[in-house]
C-alpha cells in the first residue's frame, strides 16, 4: 500500500485555493523515493498494481454481494493524460457484470433540454456496481468556461455569466456529489496532471506511429492552445468541489505506471475502507444449505 502521508499529499484539501504548479506530475513525490531511483520504484510500483488488482477484484466481489453500496470514478484530464490506460489497465481484474464505463462526448439536442447534470444522472452506477466517468459533468464547469459561446447550446435563462453563475454551478456539483453519498455511493475524482512537455511528447508519438493516427485530432491541438485557461479551470474547480465526502485527487501522470498503480491504490482502500462483509444468511437458510449438501454428496452419478 501506498503511504497514507503521500496519498494526502495527492488529496485537494478542501476549501483550500489550488496551484497546480504545487503538484509534481512526475514519478519523484519524495525524497525518499528520489533516493530509492527511478527503476526501483517502477519495479515496486508494478508489484504493488498487480497486488492491488487482486485485492480490487475481492473487494468488488463484496461490493456486489453486499448491494449497499455503489462507487463513481470521475476521470479527468488534458487530452493524451492517460485516461483510457486508467480504464484498461487498473480494471482489467474486474467483473465485467460489476462495471461500466460511459464516455461522455457532446451533447445531444435531448441532453440541453434538460439540466447540465441530467445525462450524468442517467449512467451512474447501481448499488454493488463500480462506474467510471471517462469525462464527466465536470466538463461544464471546464471546457465550457473556457469556451463560453458553448453556453449558448445550453437553452439557460437569462442572466448574467460571470463569477456568480460558475459558483452556482460549483455549488450544483456538491449538492448533487453530497447526495450521491448520503445514498451509498462512493464518490472518487482523479485529476491526471501531466506536463505540457509531456503532453507535446504524447501527441508527437501519436504522430510518427500510423497506429496512433486515428487518436489524434486537429480539435487536440486547438485545445492544447487553451492550456493556460484550462489549468485555471482545473484550479477553480478543484477549489470549489474537493470536499470530505467527495475529494478531488492530483495524480502525477507524467509516467503512466504511477497514475496507475496511486488509481489503483486509493481505488482499493477505499472500498475497503467501507467495511463490508459478505451476507450472513438465516439459520433457515443454513439448514437448507445443509440439506442441499446431503441430497448432493448422496447422489449417484
Amino acid at each position: 500500500m501506498i503511504s497514507k502521508k503521500l496519498i494526502d499529499q495527492l488529496r485537494v484539501k478542501p476549501g483550500k485555493k489550488v496551484n497546480l504548479n504545487d503538484f509534481d506530475p512526475g514519478w519523484a513525490q519524495t525524497s525518499e523515493l528520489k533516493d530509492i531511483g527511478k527503476e526501483t520504484v517502477r519495479q515496486k510500483a508494478a508489484e504493488m498494481l498487480e497486488a492491488n488488482k487482486v485485492e480490487l477484484a475481492k473487494a468488488q466481489e463484496l461490493l456486489w454481494a453486499t448491494d449497499i453500496h455503489s462507487v463513481l470514478i470521475v476521470l479527468q484530464a488534458m487530452d493524451a493524460a492517460g485516461k483510457d490506460g486508467i480504464i484498461k489497465h487498473v480494471m482489467s481484474g474486474l467483473n465485467p457484470q460489476g462495471c461500466q464505463v460511459n464516455s461522455f462526448r457532446k451533447p445531444s439536442a435531448e441532453d440541453t433540454d434538460h439540466n447540465f447534470l441530467w445525462r450524468y444522472m442517467r449512467r451512474l452506477p447501481e448499488r454493488g456496481q463500480i462506474g467510471i466517468f471517462n469525462r464527466s459533468y465536470y466538463e461544464d464547469v471546464l471546457i465550457v468556461k473556457v469556451h463560453p459561446k458553448l453556453l449558448e447550446l445550453q437553452q439557460l435563462p437569462p442572466g448574467k455569466r460571470g463569477d456568480g453563475f460558475w459558483q452556482k454551478r460549483y455549488e450544483d456539483i456538491n449538492a448533487f456529489e453530497h447526495h450521491l453519498v448520503r445514498n451509498g455511493t462512493l464518490v472518487l475524482k482523479f485529476f491526471l496532471h501531466i506536463s505540457k512537455s509531456e503532453q507535446k511528447e504524447r501527441f508527437l508519438e501519436r504522430l510518427d506511429n500510423p497506429d496512433k493516427h486515428w487518436k489524434f485530432s486537429e480539435a487536440d491541438l486547438a485545445e492544447r492552445g487553451h492550456w493556460d485557461d484550462y489549468q485555471t479551470a482545473f484550479e477553480d474547480a478543484f477549489g470549489a468541489t474537493s470536499t470530505k465526502w467527495a475529494p478531488w485527487y492530483v495524480i502525477p501522470a507524467n509516467h503512466k505506471w504511477v497514475s496507475r498503480t496511486v488509481i489503483a491504490d486509493i481505488l482499493t482502500s477505499s472500498i475497503q475502507a467501507l467495511d463490508l462483509e459478505f451476507p450472513k444468511v438465516s439459520e433457515e437458510k443454513q439448514i437448507k444449505l445443509a440439506e442441499a449438501k446431503q441430497q448432493l454428496e448422496q447422489e449417484e452419478t
